[in-house]
C-alpha cells in the first residue's frame, strides 16, 4: 500500500525511498514485530479463556510435556495476522506473487486453523480427518501452482531448476503443477511435524525466510541475476516483502513462545508457514534449495515416514519415538538443548543453500 507513495515522489523526493524493495523489507520486518508485541498478550489472553484446558498433550509423548498442560494453541493467529497487515502495507500490492503467496499462506491456516479448534474442542491430538485435509492442502498447492506457471517467465515456467548448476533444468510441462503441490503441501506438513517443543520451529522458519529473502530479491534483480549467472525470474524480489514479514512475526511470536511456553503456534501457524515458504520456492525457482535450507524440516519428516515404514514391515522401530526431535528427549538430551541443537543445524543448512547461488 505505501508503495502507491512512490507516485507523488515527483513532488516530494523522499517518497522515492518507497520504491526500494530493501526499504520495504525493513518497514515490514519492523511493522510485523511491533504489531505482535503490542496485539499479542491480548490475543494470548483471549486465546487461554476460550480454550479453557488449552492444546491437548499426547498420552504417548515424552513426560516432561505434561507440566505444558493448559497451554493454548492457535497462536498461528498471531502470525498470520502480523504478517498480512505487514505485507498489506509494505508490497506491492500490483505484484501477482504476493497475492498467490498470501492465498496460499491464508488458506492453510484456516485448515490449520480448523485442526486445532477441533483438538480444543474435543479434547484430542488427532484433528480432523487426514485424507480431506490433504486433499483440501493439495487443491490449494495445485491451484497456486498453477498461477505459478502461467506467471514464470518464457523458457522458465514449467521446469525444474537444478542447484549448483547453470544450465540444468529439468522441463516439466503440467507436471509442474503436480510438482508445486508436492512442494507446497510437503513444506507445509514438514514445518507442522517440527512443531512439538518450544521455539523449535519458529527459529528455522526465521532463517529459511531470511534466506529465501535474499533469494527472491537476487531473482527479481536483472544485474544481480546476470552477475551469479542464476534465472531471472521478474516480479519475485517483491517476496523479499513478505520474506521480511515473517522474519519480524517469528520475533515477535518466539517472545512468547520460548521455553516455557506461553502459546503454542498450532496447525494454524505452523502449516501456513510452511506452505507459504513451499509457495516462495515454487515462485523464485528454487524448489531444490528449499529441501537444503529447510533440511531439518526434511529430516523430521523422514524420520516419521521411516518409523512408521519400518514399524509396518518390521514391527521394530528405528527411533526411540519420532519425529526426530521426540527421540533425542528419550535418549536424555534436554529440551533445550534438542532446540537450540536444531537451530545450529539450520543456520548450517541455510548457509549451504546460500552457497548455490555462487558455486556453479
Amino acid at each position: 500500500m505505501l508503495y502507491w507513495l512512490v507516485d507523488f515522489s515527483d513532488q516530494i523526493g523522499a517518497l522515492n525511498v518507497f520504491r526500494y524493495i530493501t526499504f520495504r523489507t525493513g518497514g515490514a520486518i519492523f511493522t510485523a514485530l511491533v504489531f505482535v508485541l503490542l496485539f499479542g498478550p491480548g490475543i494470548i489472553d483471549t486465546l487461554r479463556v476460550k480454550q479453557g484446558k488449552g492444546q491437548p498433550i499426547r498420552d504417548d509423548g515424552p513426560k516432561s510435556h505434561l507440566s505444558k498442560v493448559g497451554t493454548p494453541t492457535m497462536g498461528g493467529l498471531i502470525i498470520l495476522s502480523s504478517v498480512t497487515v505487514a505485507s498489506l502495507l509494505w508490497a506491492d500490492l500490483s505484484n501477482a506473487y504476493v497475492w498467490i503467496v498470501l492465498a496460499v499462506m491464508l488458506s492453510y491456516g484456516a485448515i490449520g486453523f480448523y485442526d486445532d479448534l477441533l483438538k480444543v474442542t474435543k479434547r484430542t491430538s488427532a484433528g480432523f480427518g487426514g485424507r480431506i485435509r490433504l486433499a483440501l492442502e493439495i487443491g490449494v498447492a495445485a491451484v497456486a501452482g498453477y498461477f505459478l506457471m502461467r506467471l514464470g517467465p518464457e523458457g522458465l515456467a514449467d521446469v525444474l531448476t537444478v542447484p549448483f548448476f547453470k544450465n540444468v533444468i529439468i522441463p516439466l510441462g503440467f507436471a509442474f503443477v503436480l510438482m508445486a503441490a508436492f512442494v507446497i503441501v510437503g513444506a507445509g506438513n514438514a514445518v507442522n511435524l517440527t512443531d512439538g517443543l518450544d521455539g523449535l520451529a519458529i527459529v528455522p522458519v526465521m532463517i529459511a525466510a531470511a534466506t529465501f529473502g535474499l533469494i527472491a530479491y537476487l531473482i527479481g534483480n536483472v544485474k544481480f541475476a546476470g552477475y551469479l549467472q542464476i534465472h531471472y525470474v521478474a516480479g519475485t524480489g517483491e517476496l523479499a516483502v513478505i520474506c521480511g514479514a515473517l522474519i519480524g512475526a517469528g520475533l515477535g511470536f518466539l517472545w512468547f513462545n520460548a521455553p516455557p511456553a506461553m502459546i503454542f503456534m498450532g496447525d494454524t501457524g505452523s502449516l501456513a508457514l510452511g506452505g507459504a515458504l513451499g509457495a516462495i520456492a515454487v515462485a523464485t525457482k528454487h524448489e531444490i534449495v528449499l529441501a537444503i535450507v529447510g533440511g531439518l524440516f526434511v529430516l523430521e519428516t523422514a524420520s516419521v515416514i521411516i518409523q512408521v515404514a519400518s514399524f509396518k514391515l518390521t514391527g521394530k522401530r528405528v527411533f526411540r519415538m519420532a519425529p526426530l526431535h521426540h527421540h533425542y528427549e528419550q535418549k536424555g538430551w534436554k529440551e533445550s538443548t534438542v532446540v537450540v541443537r536444531f537451530w545450529i543445524i539450520s543456520v548450517i543448512l541455510a548457509l549451504i543453500g546460500l552457497a548455490s547461488l555462487k558455486l556453479r
